[in-house]
């Protein structure tokens, strides 16, 4: 009889090891598919942000040396635009507005619309309200690397812009223009504020374009 005993016993050690065995088996392979899809997540994370970087762009004042840019606005009024210029003009009691811009990013631009931002919001730090923006009359593309221009115009004396903008072009005081822009399929929006100024002789009405801040709507900004 003690011989059978210790023999059960034995069997019973033998049962006990083989489910810890089955068990450490189990919680190995679980181990490493958490590190694969941990692994594979990175990878397809990496994946859509190199997407996203190719696809970007970035709106900023174009050179002095970039060409001159025919300009014309519905109604027929038109212009010429040097590199690195900005455009404000009073005509009757239209106000037509310009930039010449240029696309830094590797990404397809598509300028979705425009404000006036008044002069005491130079130095905001948080980003204007998408909401606040005025819808471009047409689509405006910026191909990356390359140079563009941004343009509206102001018809209706009791307009809000034009009332705000009126006195500043005529005595030749900064005009801070904000552009909201995205890539070519609709994301990563982007806001970039440019400051027109007058600069030279007065006759000239002659205005130089200079970018002042840019903010990321939809992803994180870096500041």
């Amino acid at each position: 009889m003690p011989g059978q005993r210790s023999g059960l016993v034995t069997v019973a050690d033998w049962n006990v090891i083989s489910a810890l065995a089955t068990a450490a088996g189990t919680l190995v392979l679980a181990g490493a598919s958490f590190a694969s899809i941990r692994s594979a997540d990175r990878a397809a994370l990496s994946a859509e942000r190199a997407l996203q970087a190719s696809l970007r762009p970035l709106l900023i004042t174009s050179r002095l040396e970039a060409p001159q840019q025919k300009l014309i606005w519905q109604g027929g009024h038109g212009a010429y635009l040097p590199g690195s210029a900005g455009y404000l003009r009073l005509t009757e009691d239209n106000l037509y507005l310009a930039a010449s811009i240029r696309n830094v990013g590797p990404g397809l631009g598509v300028i979705h619309g425009w404000r006036f931002a008044p002069p005491e919001t130079y130095q905001d730090v948080v980003h204007p309200d998408p909401a606040d923006f005025r819808r471009q009359a047409r689509d405006l593309y910026v191909a990356p690397g390359d140079t563009s221009f941004w343009h509206a115009a102001l018809r209706d004396p009791e307009d809000p812009y034009h009332r705000a903008l009126v006195d500043p072009v005529k005595n030749g005081e900064r005009v801070n223009i904000d552009l909201l822009y995205g890539d070519a399929e609709g994301g990563q929006r982007t806001i970039s504020r440019f400051s027109l100024i007058r600069v030279g002789p007065e006759l000239e009405e002659r205005w130089i374009c200079q970018v002042v801040r840019h903010w990321n709507l939809d992803r994180p900004d870096p500041r």
